[in-house]
């Protein structure tokens, strides 16, 4: 399929009050792009539905970074290619589609082992999911091209989905990680414009959402347009979306430590919308396997980075990605990694065994570090991690944080929200503060998440 824009079109008014289902896997990124995909077929007609027997399109947004992600995916096609049949079977009609990275990376592969399969669209044209539906009539469809045109000037306006939201200001990569496929999936860095960015933030406050998390492959790379036409940086962003009015909270993730600029440093101190939270992945704490994983900084480059992180915001909580188990990591490069952790302190982690993802160099190597060796390494890495996240929730037993309140809770009379340092915080109070920042005393601290006594408003600040 060519570059050039689809044709509007419309899909038949017999898809009036049919329903669909969307199945994401994997980052925040793929939750953001789901919703919106569901946002493209409400615009078509399609009321979302959570039982995917109900569906007249099932979309399965995939995911490519997690181990074994396309034989997961060809599992699931198994059991809708039985769903679609018992459908037809009873006189009713199912689209299958397939979208997202595994969609990119597996191409026309997907329509020759799972004939179920209508429609495979990559993540970077699924603004063209109706026309590509329409398309299937005639014969099934594949889209995996990285556009030339915005996708976002072609989505309809988004739907209220809560307090809390994601905006997608960056897409793609362009580090080439040994061990990553984002690249080649998610293609090369592109960033919105900041007016673009400011008016669905206008969108979505309007709708009811009170923190936005920023999100991108690489956000901290963001280099939209800014109002002079010159490239603005994220934390000139940041600036921008703090004068919209109602908005309470920013955040932003996934970032990397190359790409850290002084600006979004001293938006940390400055800004009072910026949230004492950062999640910036290190992999690893060894120079000789950041280098092989062409990550192009050392252990201590990183220390040196958040240590001015923390003198802009002393408060500040972080978290990070790491893998064990790369290739050619021996006993030494793990206790490097060990040591990092130690150094620094880390309120939250995501650990995990290196695996292999075809097309990547590290796939090619021949010096994999034995599974068992890094299972144990894994529950080594993760008993520490673990440790040091209990510590940093007990040492909020006693302070006073403001909770933005975000549903209800578990039980009658209890809602639930977020500390900044986005600590899971449950207390009583009426479903009539959700929205709001209330004052909350922390009392105690469980295994999951903190508990809390609701203060009156002029404690916050006690």
């Amino acid at each position: 399929m060519s570059g050039s824009p689809a044709a509007p079109c419309r899909l038949p008014r017999d898809a009036i009050l049919k329903k669909a289902y969307v199945k994401s896997y994997g980052c925040q990124m793929n939750a953001y792009d789901a919703g919106r995909m569901a946002d493209v077929l409400a615009a078509e007609g399609y009321s979302a539905t959570e039982a995917v027997e109900e569906a007249d399109i099932v979309v399965l947004n995939t995911c490519h970074i997690r181990e074994k992600a396309a034989e997961k995916v060809y599992s699931e096609l198994g059991r809708l290619r039985v769903l679609k049949g018992e459908r037809a079977e009873a006189g009713r009609e199912t689209k299958i589609v397939v979208a997202g990275c595994v969609a990119q990376a597996e191409g026309r592969e997907i329509l020759s082992r799972a004939p179920a399969v209508d429609v495979v669209v990559g993540p970077q044209s699924y603004h063209r999911l109706p026309d590509l539906l329409r398309r299937s009539r005639e014969g099934r469809v594949v889209d995996t091209e990285f556009p030339l045109e915005d996708k976002f000037d072609h989505l309809p306006a988004r739907r209220n989905r809560g307090v809390t939201g994601f905006l997608t200001v960056q897409e793609g990569c362009d580090k080439f990680c040994a061990f990553c496929v984002v690249p080649y999936t998610r293609g090369a860095e592109v960033s919105r414009s900041v007016a673009a960015v400011v008016e669905e933030a206008r969108r979505l406050v309007a709708d009811g959402v009170r923190e936005i998390t920023l999100i991108g492959q690489n956000v901290n790379a963001y280099h939209g347009d800014g109002a002079d036409g010159a490239p603005a940086t994220l934390g000139i962003l940041m600036d921008a979306l703090a004068q919209v009015p109602g908005l309470l909270r920013l955040r932003y993730t996934t970032s990397h430590p190359n790409d850290f600029a002084d600006d979004l440093i001293a938006a940390h101190a400055h800004n009072p919308l910026v949230m004492p939270y950062l999640h910036l992945p290190v992999q690893s704490g060894s120079d000789r396997i950041l280098h092989a994983m062409n990550r192009r900084h050392t252990g201590d480059a990183y220390r040196r980075l958040i240590a001015r992180i923390r003198d802009a915001r002393p408060d500040i909580a972080l978290s990070s990605d790491f893998i064990v188990g790369f290739p050619g990591e021996t006993d030494a490069d793990f206790a490097e990694t060990m040591r990092l952790v130690s150094d620094i302190g880390f309120a939250a982690a995501f650990s995990f065994k290196y695996s292999p993802r075809a097309g990547t160099p590290a796939a090619e190597r021949e010096d994999a570090v034995p599974e068992s060796v890094k299972t144990e390494r894994l529950a080594e890495l993760q008993k520490l991690l673990d440790a040091q996240r209990h510590a940093f929730n007990e040492a909020a037993v006693g302070t006073v944080a403001e909770i933005l309140v975000e549903k209800v809770g578990r039980h009658p009379g209890q809602v639930a929200g977020k500390t900044p340092h986005l600590q899971a915080v449950q207390f009583d109070a009426p479903a009539s503060t959700i929205g709001t920042l209330v004052p909350v005393r922390i009392v105690r601290s469980g295994s999951n998440s903190l508990f809390g006594e609701r203060l009156p408003d002029a404690a916050a600040a006690a």
